[in-house]
């Protein structure tokens, strides 16, 4: 049978149990357990991290631990009894353990091995805890390490801060809010500044000396030295080197190891030094020899110095080798440190370049307790202390020192009857007051032990010597008196045998007569001579003699007369001797009665270390002399005693004050005394008021305390010793004294007079007597005292310094004892309270009033629980009737307060906000219900309340702010939750009693609402976002606040009534943001608010449109902040019926009336709602720039359409303009931005500030976005568009006069046409880009789009960043429609193929003369349409003829939008099929191949090509097409009879496919003509092949002659010779003679040339004759300036340059293109679209390439070309296909798109004997086109000049920038004074001279007048010039000769086009037409 558990309650798993048996619970080892019931061996309970699974499990599984069980029963908690540190321990590492793995997932390596080993540190120290054998001091320590490093952990995870009192967690239930504040603080401030040391300490460990010249033992001496005061700060530390360098002994470490103690902060200074220096043991002369003498002399080596700033930078146990300077001149060796450091190294040498001192150096900070505590190792293994030279900066009381330091200065010795000067070394002794040398009492250093005498250095051939030595003198004090110092001096001789002879000695002794010793200071003693082998030993025969010349008689001449004499310097450090005469009078006043008088004035003068020395018997002495001859020395004695207090209060003193303690206690013997001090203290005190001078009083009332101290010991004694006597008189006094106290206190006075100065020091030192009179007096007593005293105070203090010191002594008084107890708390309290209300009233020192409060509030909570219940409770009433107010007013205007500068400032700023608010908490926290009922009654009217309402929910809406507390003080901010919870909770009764129905108040309400709805959305109360540890002990501890704080929203909002109205649609917002926390509770509860918002705005206005506007603002900015998620969507939705007690909205929503509406806004919501989480998600960090452009732009589109908001449609604007900009996507920016210029208009109607505008003029705004907008046009290379906006500013500078901007304007758009002119433009590739599949977001799924692709970028690049966006997606392998289970399926697809433009303009791009530059802009924008070409074949395949069957699929696409837009892809909105058929195929074919073939032959002529070899390969592909079978494969496949038959209606197709295949081979001819001339030698016989073949191929076409249209009009390319057109028959141009562009020439003529807009063949005009006549005469004209003009091999139906292989770019370069094909370097300068077909120049530019080229022709291969051979021939794949457009000769395609595909065409010449004579001249150009402004008439060009026919590029680049490789030659107009213009269609084939030498026999070929054509010019040009140029002829070395004339090209056949054509040679008259004006950019 189960039985509930008593004391098995907690346990741990011992080993893993698999739960196997029925309801077995699976348990993990160290899982921890709680237990509920247990039955025979089992248990029956849960793991404690997932208690809602419960389960039975063995009882032998589990170790049990005593645990404590709070809240017994069904909810019961266990905690286990053991120590907290224990449990934080355990309950840490378990949450670090899951986010130490995550540190390795996100790859922060070095965090997660630091944290691996601090985790393993911890187990370690939690093993020793447990087993607890640790000592009580390691059991501190070992916490304290650990919580150290939990700290550690917990902040570099960016956990919470953990409130700790001596190493335990501390419940912040169990204590107050302000104790809980201090805790955190302190915390706080440890993690932020460690308090700095004032002691350091500097570790020195000598390793070894590196020389070369060693050899001998070595001295090293060290000392710390400060150079500003050239003297030693400290004792010298001596280590004995051996002969290697090496420490002598090194096994005992602190002969080599010392610690320089006690040094202050002043010390670490740049010009402190350590300075060394080393001494040699040995012979007189370092390089003498062996055997000379045995006698070791100490001789100085060398020294070195190092400053100590240099060891505060260094790391911290560096080690240092110190360079050794070796002394040259002996005489300087006692200055040597000195002139180091004064850096005058000059004079001395190194001893080594390698050698030096190698130290290890390390300072050490705080004092030496801690030190000892922290490097233990360091004490444990040895080390010497070397001290300071005197006190340390603060003396302790129990130091014992007694240490005489001698300085052997220097010497005058005589020589002593030696030619040379003597050596001397000095020989130390100390004897005793027998005579007896004192052994181990001369010590040269610390390090080494003490020795019985000391021996000098030897400075060689010195009767001056300066040795400098230091040495102490450790004699004990009971030795001193008695004892002296004996010098003995000895020559060394190096001659005897070393011999040290003596030759005089010198005394000093230790003590006067009178108990002083040796004053301190320089003694210039006297050198007694004596014999050799004189004996000392008998000291009482020199001691009677003087032994100083100070203190000689004078009539001693004799001895002051001597020359010779020695110095010596001593220095006395000792705890118990003196060297002042005053002291020891004081102290032997009994000898000497009457010098007592002298003695007491005189010991203010006595050094303060003098005088703590002798505390005790200075002390008895005053309180002797007082018990004797009170009358008589009563105030001199009281003045002395106020000395010696305050001589304590000094920081170097102030550690004696125990010692004087310690005296009072239990060596004060004074039992009368007190009369005395009372009796001179209220004399003082009485005299305060009519005193001049206050410095004494002051000083007597600052030593007040001890002077109580003493009275009130002396009393106590006194009672003890006569059983209580005299009490009552003693009482009188102390009121009396108090009396006089309060007097002086009252008085008042101006912050300036010296009596506000003394109450100022009365109040500092008057608490401290608090504790001294409770020994006496009762609580209430003292109590009393101190309320009358503080409330004697005058109540308008006019003194800010007496009012600061009144705080603070009130602050000392709730801090001491006395307010501690309760009993004379209620005394004081009132008089506390009375203060600090003044003072917050005020807003006046705030910190200390905010100190004194926590002081207050922090003893409330620990009388909780004890029977003072009553009394604490009246306390709390008393402070909320007189600070609630006032603290929170405080609040608010520190809070609004504006941060003061300064980090000190900010920090002190920082901690009186958090100081007042715990006050506040920890008030709000003890109030109870009755405390509540007393403050909300205690109101005397509504308006009162309101306020006080107001500005509550005002305070807590600043406690919730972020920034109130540091981000880890999660415990602090539960806390304040939970406080502002309960309040809440209590002050909405009082809103619903007070401020409902009539008595309706929207303010407070409003506040209320407002304050739920923060309270809600706070970080801390988030719970999902913590772990799951953290998240069970706050809802254990709390439970879900937000849950608590919704209920009451809603319950309120239900209170409302008819005023819910006054809430809508303002609290939409609010209400929304919290119905977006992820709390199913929270949501089922506010959810329901909506319904109710609805239907109030519903009955109200009949709809709910403001609610729909608020709803839809306030989703926007929430979700942009990253709040809500799905379920949200589908709450609002009704895909997922709500949890809890409500129904769904949507369900509410529909048993309502109004239920369309309703259901059509939760729809619009939903759908806004997919776009703002798509748009969220996309905007997280680290997505790709595309996704994030595309989710802007269906957002906004969204709000656009859809929802018409404006002001939300600018920001998205906004946004997306930020997006594309920071992508560099410049163009784009710029037509997102104009979608905003777009909304505004140029008036004057003033704007509001927005976004990043400030306040403006709707005009200023929108010039503003011009400039902007044209700026990114600029930098988009789009200058085009930005001239339009330069145009449209520029009429509003003019309409305003404002000529300055307007000329900046023009300039601008000026440079924005010499940009287009000059700067090379990258043509981007386009790309179809398809997304199938339901993962993909919203905006993208199974939608299809066309993408602009990034510069350089081909297909490869583009599918593989499409495929990097998506890392998820497949790329699918084939171009089909997918079908449905694409569509539909779970994954993401991506169907992706390169597409060509079809470009809009056609107007530009046939216009003859316009240069690449201009038309290049044209081609790729303001492209609504795309193609896509897939060949396919129909019917049946003949293997023998692949052509008869070969159709193509052509695909058009048409966007929504046109591109370059907002984004770079738009979706397709439509999809047109077309099936191109073979013939029509082949057509489009050879007419391609026939422009290519031009342009190349074209550039050959004109020296564009660097080499022929692209030529040479398009000949060879079209002539020896040995796969293909060439043109005789169109022959079999279309010129059949059988084909004839079958197909009636392509009669005229077939005779243009006849047509063009003659042109073709007319073209070959002259190319092999062109090719011949150039060709190189080592190609020749490659060349004679072609010539050869081509000739077959001729014959096989059935070519004899050409037909007679052909052979009439011999074709003269540019450089052919002149002289083949002297006959009169008319020449032809070009065969292109429809189609012309503009040549290229070099900038060699006038400017005025630059703005020519004539061209060589009309673009109004497809006439049929191109006549020119010239003369024999005009030879010479043909070798002028050279020309590039180059030939127009065009022809009339090859695509436009523009129109190109719609293939992915793969084909492109194809790498399965040959490799004998590279041509780099003449495909260089081919434009992207004008390049040959990949297939016979497959070379791939790298991006450089790119960037300069222009692609000539088509830039795939062609479809089906029969001219190419096997391997040039490209695999008909929908990757490889040419996309070029139908021609016009197609009937089954509209003439309108062949309109758009065709480039302009130059006019043809009519012939008289060919058939062209009865086909029709076509116009193409319809009236609509590009026409001339009728108002501007065109300049006349005088009749001299000639007018050139080509626009002049001004392109750097003039060799590679083709207009599709056709060049259009110059015409000359000729005056109409001549009387013969050109025809419109008449261009003469050259330049024709001026009129004067123009012969007759020009003519035209029709007899009617001739017009001058009125050229239109290409958009954006400045077409109003027409300005003249001179003729520019042919250059002679281009022309061909005669002989060498290749056979003329036929001309083209017409195309058959619609349009208005004439049957008859003429066209009509040009009628002007109007200018067309430009679109809005943003249309275009």
């Amino acid at each position: 049978m189960w039985i509930p558990t008593e004391h098995e309650k907690y346990g741990v798993v011992l080993a893993s149990f698999r739960g196997t048996v029925q309801h077995g619970l699976p348990l993990e080892i160290g899982d921890t357990v709680q237990i509920l019931e247990k039955c025979e061996g089992w248990f029956r309970g849960f793991i404690l991290k997932n208690p809602n699974v419960k389960g039975i499990f063995p009882s032998s599984y589990i170790h049990l631990k005593n645990a404590h069980v709070k809240n017994k029963g069904q909810f019961e908690t266990v905690i286990p009894v053991e120590d907290s540190v224990i449990t934080e321990m355990t309950s840490t590492l378990r949450d670090w353990g899951a986010m130490w793995k995550q540190l390795y997932v996100k790859n922060e390596g070095d965090l997660f091995h630091r944290l691996w080993h601090v985790m393993n540190e911890i187990l370690d120290l939690r093993r020793q805890v447990l087993v607890g054998s640790l000592t009580h001091d390691r059991m501190r320590d070992v916490k304290q390490h650990i919580t150290a490093r939990l700290d550690w952990g917990n902040e570099q995870l960016c956990l919470d801060l953990v409130p700790r009192r001596e190493f335990s967690m501390v419940d912040p239930d169990e204590i107050s809010v302000t104790e809980l504040y201090r805790l955190m603080e302190h915390r706080h401030r440890k993690k932020e500044t460690p308090a700095p040391a004032s002691t350091h300490h500097l570790f020195v460990h000598v390793k070894s000396l590196m020389s070369a010249n060693l050899g001998e033992e070595l001295e090293v001496f060290f000392h710390i030295y400060d150079g500003r005061e050239n003297r030693p700060l400290s004792e010298r530390f001596f280590v004995k080197l051996n002969k290697s360098g090496l420490p002598k002994s090194p096994e005992k470490t602190e002969r080599q190891c010392t610690l320089f103690v006690d040094l202050g902060s002043s010390d670490l200074r740049k010009d402190v030094y350590i300075v060394v220096h080393i001494i040699r043991i040995g012979r007189m002369g370092a390089g003498e020899k062996k055997n000379l003498c045995s006698v070791q002399y100490r001789r100085p080596f060398g020294c070195a110095v190092i400053s100590i700033a240099d060891l505060l930078t260094a790391d911290s146990k560096d080690d240092h080798l110190l360079k050794v300077y070796a002394c040259n001149t002996e005489s300087e060796w006692h200055q040597i440190h000195e002139n180091l450091i004064k850096k005058a190294n000059s004079r001395y040498n190194l001893s080594g370049s390698n050698s030096g001192l190698a130290v290890a150096l390390q300072l050490l900070h705080g004092d030496i307790e801690q030190l000892r505590r922290e490097y233990m190792v360091l004490f444990t293994r040895g080390v010497s202390i070397t001290r300071k030279l005197g006190f340390s900066d603060v003396i302790m009381p129990g130091e014992m020192r007694n240490d005489l330091y001698i300085t052997l200065e220097k010497g005058e010795f005589e020589k002593g009857g030696k030619s040379v000067a003597r050596n001397v070394e000095i020989t130390v002794y100390v004897l005793d007051i027998d005579g007896q040398v004192l052994k181990s009492h001369v010590a040269a250093g610390a390090g080494e032990p003490g020795a019985d005498e000391y021996h000098s250095l030897v400075l060689y051939h010195n009767n001056s010597p300066r040795w400098a030595e230091h040495i102490k003198l450790p004699i004990p004090v009971d030795m001193f008196r008695g004892s002296h110092v004996r010098f003995e001096f000895r020559h060394c001789s190096t001659k005897d045998k070393g011999e040290k002879k003596l030759f005089g000695y010198s005394f000093v002794p230790l003590m006067q007569e009178d108990g002083r010793t040796l004053p301190d200071g320089n003694h210039e003693l006297i050198i007694h001579k004596c014999e050799e082998n004189t004996s000392l030993a008998e000291c009482s025969r020199y001691l009677k003699q003087p032994f100083s010349k100070a203190n000689l008689p004078s009539n001693n001449q004799t001895l002051k007369g001597t020359k010779e004499s020695f110095w010596i310097t001593s220095f006395l450090c000792s705890t118990k001797l003196t060297q002042n005469g005053d002291m020891l009078d004081l102290l032997k006043w009994r000898a000497h009665p009457e010098r007592i008088n002298d003695s007491l004035s005189k010991l203010k003068e006595i050094d303060g270390s003098e005088i703590v020395k002798f505390l005790q018997d200075t002390l008895d002495t005053l309180f002797g002399i007082l018990d004797e001859s009170s009358q008589r020395y009563g105030l001199k004695v009281f003045d002395s005693l106020v000395h010696i207090i305050n001589l304590l209060q000094d920081s170097k003193f102030q550690h004696f004050k125990p010692v004087m303690d310690t005296y009072i206690e239990s060596h004060f013997a004074g039992a009368l005394s007190y009369r005395d001090l009372i009796k001179v203290l209220k004399w003082y005190v009485d005299r305060i008021v009519d005193a001049e001078h206050q410095d004494h009083i002051q000083q007597v009332l600052k030593a007040s305390e001890y002077i109580f101290k003493y009275i009130i010991q002396s009393r106590r004694l006194f009672s003890l010793a006569t059983g209580g006597q005299n009490e009552e008189e003693f009482r009188v006094c102390i009121h009396e004294l108090f009396m006089s106290i309060r007097f002086f206190l009252s008085q008042e006075n101006k912050s300036t007079s010296p009596v506000a100065q003394t109450q100022a020091v009365f109040l500092r030192t008057f608490p401290a007597v608090y504790g001294e009179l409770l020994k006496i007096f009762t609580m209430r007593e003292v109590a009393g005292f101190v309320r009358e005293t503080l409330g004697s105070l005058p109540t308008a203090v006019h003194a800010d310094c007496l009012e600061a010191v009144r705080l603070q002594c009130i602050a000392k008084t709730v801090e001491s004892q006395l307010y501690i107890n309760p009993e004379s708390r209620c005394i004081l309290l009132p008089v506390v309270l009375q203060v600090l209300q003044a003072h917050m009233q005020e807003q006046r020192d705030l910190v200390m009033c905010a100190r004194i409060l926590t002081s207050m509030l922090s003893l409330i909570i620990k009388e909780e629980n004890s029977s003072a219940e009553p009394v604490v409770s009246e306390e709390v009433e008393l402070i909320v009737e007189s600070l609630l107010g006032d603290l929170m007013r405080t609040i608010l205007e520190i809070s609004n307060r504006p941060q003061p500068a300064g980090p000190t400032m900010r920090l002190q700023f920082q901690d009186v906000t958090g100081e007042f608010v715990a006050c506040l908490l920890a008030l709000l926290r003890q109030m109870s219900d009755r405390h509540y009922q007393q403050l909300l009654q205690a109101f005397s009217s509504k308006d009162n309340l309101r306020d006080f309402l107001l500005q509550i929910f005002t305070v807590f809406r600043i406690l919730i702010r972020p920034e109130m507390f540091p981000k880890d003080w999660t415990v602090m901010r539960l806390v304040t939750n939970n406080v502002i919870i309960t309040t809440v909770l209590y002050l909405s009764d009082a809103l619903r009693k007070n401020f409902l129905n009539d008595k309706f108040d929207y303010k407070v309400w409003d506040s209320y609402f407002y304050l739920s709805v923060i309270f809600i959305n706070q970080p801390c109360l988030q719970l999902e976002s913590f772990s799951p540890s953290k998240r069970k002990k706050i809802l254990e501890k709390y439970g879900d606040m937000r849950v608590m704080m919704g209920c009451e929203i809603f319950s309120m909002w239900q209170n409302l009534g008819e005023h819910k109205l006054n809430f809508i649609p303002a609290m939409i917002g609010p209400f929304l943001e919290v119905t977006l926390v992820p709390q199913p509770d929270l949501r089922n509860v506010m959810i329901p608010i909506f319904h109710d918002m609805m239907d109030w705005e519903q009955r109200r206005s009949g709809n709910f449109k403001q609610v729909e506007a608020k709803l839809i603002d306030k989703l926007d900015s929430l979700m942009s902040e990253g709040k809500g998620d799905e379920t949200y969507r589908e709450l609002f939705n009704s895909i997922i019926p709500l949890f809890g007690p409500y129904p769904s909205l949507l369900k509410k929503i529909e048993r309502e009336t109004w239920r369309e509406s309703g259901i059509s806004l939760i729809a619009t919501v939903t759908r806004l709602m997919e776009r703002l989480l798509d748009y969220r998600d996309c905007m997280k960090l680290g997505e790709v720039d595309g996704k994030k452009i595309g989710c802007t732009v269906s957002l906004l589109n969204f709000y656009k359409t859809e929802l018409n908001k404006e002001e939300m449609y600018i920001r998205y604007i906004h946004k997306l303009y930020d997006l594309h900009f920071k992508a560099q996507n410049y163009t784009e920016a710029s037509y997102t931005l104009l979608l905003y210029d777009e909304l505004l208009e140029w008036s004057d109607r003033p704007l509001r500030e927005f976004l990043n505008y400030p306040m403006q003029s709707e005009w200023q705004r929108k010039e503003y976005l011009h400039l902007t907008i044209v700026q990114n046009f600029d930098r988009g290379k789009c200058w085009e568009n930005g001239i339009i906006l330069c145009r449209e500013l520029a009429d509003q500078y003019e309409s305003y006069y404002d000529y300055r901007n307007l000329s900046k304007m023009r300039m601008m758009e000026a440079s924005l046409y010499d940009k287009i002119m000059d700067q090379q433009r990258l043509e981007p590739e386009f790309f179809r880009v398809g997304f199938y599949g339901k993962k993909f977001p919203f905006f993208l799924r199974n939608k299809e789009f066309v993408c602009r692709g990034h510069d350089y970028e081909r297909l490869e690049a583009f599918q593989q960043r499409m495929l990097n966006e998506f890392p998820h997606a497949i790329a699918m392998q084939h171009v089909n429609q997918p079908d449905q289970t694409i569509y539909q399926a779970d994954a993401q697809y991506l169907q992706i193929y390169a597409v060509t433009p079809i470009p809009e303009s056609q107007d530009v791009l046939q216009r003859d003369g316009v240069p690449d530059n201009i038309k290049s802009f044209y081609k790729f924008n303001h492209i609504w349409r795309f193609r896509y070409d897939r060949p396919f074949h129909k019917g049946t395949k003949d293997k023998e003829n692949e052509f008869k069957s070969l159709w193509v699929e052509r695909t058009t696409l048409t966007l929504v939008q046109s591109l370059p837009g907002i984004s770079r892809w738009f979706e397709v909105e439509k999809r047109e099929l077309v099936e191109v058929s073979p013939l029509e195929n082949a057509i489009e074919v050879i007419e391609n191949k026939n422009l290519q073939l031009r342009t190349l032959i074209t550039q050959c002529q004109s020296r564009q090509m660097q080499n022929i070899n692209p030529l040479t390969m398009c000949l060879n592909g079209v002539i020896d097409a040995a796969v293909n079978g060439g043109l005789a494969r169109y022959q079999e496949a279309f010129f059949v009879k059988d084909y004839i038959m079958n197909h009636p209606e392509d009669g005229d197709k077939i005779g243009r496919l006849r047509e063009l295949m003659f042109e073709q081979a007319h073209i070959l001819e002259y190319g092999l003509a062109v090719h011949e001339k150039y060709v190189p030698q080592d190609m020749r016989p490659l060349h004679k092949k072609l010539v050869d073949q081509f000739h077959l191929m001729k014959s096989s076409l059935g070519i004899q002659e050409f037909p007679a249209y052909v052979r009439a009009s011999p074709v003269h390319f540019t450089n052919g010779s002149p002289r083949t057109c002297r006959n009169s028959v008319p020449n032809i141009i070009s065969p292109d003679g429809g189609r012309g562009v503009a040549r290229r020439s070099f900038p060699s003529y006038p400017a005025v040339n630059r703005y020519s807009s004539s061209s060589l063949s009309s673009q109004a005009s497809n006439e049929v004759s191109n006549i020119t006549g010239q003369s024999e005469s005009s030879d010479e004209v043909f070798n002028m300036q050279p020309s590039p003009s180059t030939s127009s091999l065009s022809s009339n139906h090859s695509a436009s340059p523009n129109v190109t292989s719609s293939a992915p770019s793969s084909a492109r370069g194809s790498p399965q293109m040959a490799e004998k094909h590279k041509h780099s370097r003449e495909n260089a300068c081919l434009s992207p679209r004008e390049r040959p077909v990949s297939a016979i120049f497959p070379n791939p530019l790298d991006p450089a390439q790119r960037a300069a080229a222009h692609q000539i022709g088509d830039t795939t291969l062609p479809r089906s070309d029969p001219n190419l051979s096997a391997p040039d021939k490209v695999r008909a794949t929908f990757s490889s296909w040419s996309l070029d457009s139908v021609k016009m000769g197609a009937p089954s395609i509209s003439d309108s798109l062949g309109k758009l595909l065709c480039p302009p065409v130059p006019p043809r010449p009519p012939y008289s004997g060919s058939s062209a004579k009865n086909m029709r001249s076509q116009s193409p150009v319809s009236a609509s086109r590009s026409p001339q402004k009728t108002t501007v008439p065109p300049f006349t060009p005088s009749p001299t000049e000639c007018q050139s026919t080509s626009l002049v590029s001004s392109s750097p680049v003039l060799s590679g920038s083709y207009s599709s490789g056709i060049s259009s030659l110059s015409r000359c107009s000729v005056s109409e004074a001549s009387g013969t213009e050109l025809n419109a269609g008449d261009h003469p084939l050259y330049p024709l001279p001026p009129p004067s030498t123009m012969p007759n026999s020009v003519s035209s070929s029709s007899d009617e007048p001739i017009r001058r054509e009125n050229k239109t010019p290409p958009p954006y040009s400045v077409y109003e010039r027409n300005n003249p140029r001179r003729p520019v002829p042919l250059p002679h070395s281009l022309s061909i000769p005669p002989q060498a004339d290749p056979p003329a090209l036929p001309p083209k056949p017409h195309q058959l086009r619609t349009g208005s054509m004439k049957l008859d040679g003429t066209s009509d008259p040009r009628v002007p037409r109007p200018r067309p004006l430009p679109r809005k950019v943003s249309q275009l």
